[in-house]
């Protein structure tokens, strides 16, 4: 169990997941640039949580609405959590995430939205069952089940988020074909700085020898 004191941003996941370096050049040395898909996710996102409260009869919706969990470490807010009243009239929270682009075949936005889940749960002692990731390219709303296989991915990247930024420490870079859509492709220089890694990596072996 964690204090308030060590949460960690829930948004944090998706850097981790995406790439380790990324999230420990935002998330450690506090370093942010922007590319065109950085700008319309952070559009997409700013519309959403501009909108007011939304009421109907059987759902209640809540726009930027504050989480946490104790036991993962983590905090952040939601786009939107529906409540969806049931036939008891208790109210079951389904969190709605707001994504650029289209469907990833990764567990990249579906672990961020578990652990929005996961967040509801503890704070409302109920279980969240299902969400769903809005996509701006394809305009409607993917579901997601939060079944025991994703539900571990999202605390084992909550274990891993902690002590990636308790070590204090940016894993070097390491090239891939996802690099090309990252904003920090230029400052990061994955291809020159890991070739320069190795290089060094050699002289130290060789120099020890």
């Amino acid at each position: 169990m964690y204090t308030e004191d060590d949460l960690l941003m829930l948004s944090a996941l998706q850097h981790l997941l995406f790439c380790p370096r990324q999230c420990a050049l935002i998330h450690l040395e506090q370093a942010w640039t922007e590319n065109r898909f950085t700008a319309e996710g952070r559009v997409l996102h700013e519309r959403v949580h501009t909108a007011a409260t939304d009421s109907r009869r059987t759902v209640r919706v809540e726009y930027d609405m504050p989480i946490r969990s104790l036991r993962l470490g983590l905090s952040g807010r939601a786009d939107i959590v529906e409540m969806h009243q049931q036939e008891d009239d208790s109210w079951l929270p389904f969190p709605v995430e707001y994504k650029r682009g289209r469907p990833k075949k990764d567990d990249t936005d579906r672990v961020q939205l578990c652990a929005q889940a996961l967040c509801l749960e503890e704070m409302l002692n109920c279980t969240v069952p299902e969400g769903a990731l809005y996509y701006g390219q394809k305009k409607r709303r993917t579901p997601v089940q939060f079944d025991d296989r994703l539900r571990q991915v999202t605390e084992e990247a909550a274990a891993h988020l902690h002590e990636l930024l308790a070590a204090t420490v940016t894993p070097t870079p390491e090239y891939s074909r996802r690099c090309e859509s990252c904003s920090f492709i230029d400052t990061c220089l994955p291809k020159t700085a890991g070739k320069k890694d190795q290089v060094r990596n050699y002289m130290t072996r060789m120099t020890q020898s």
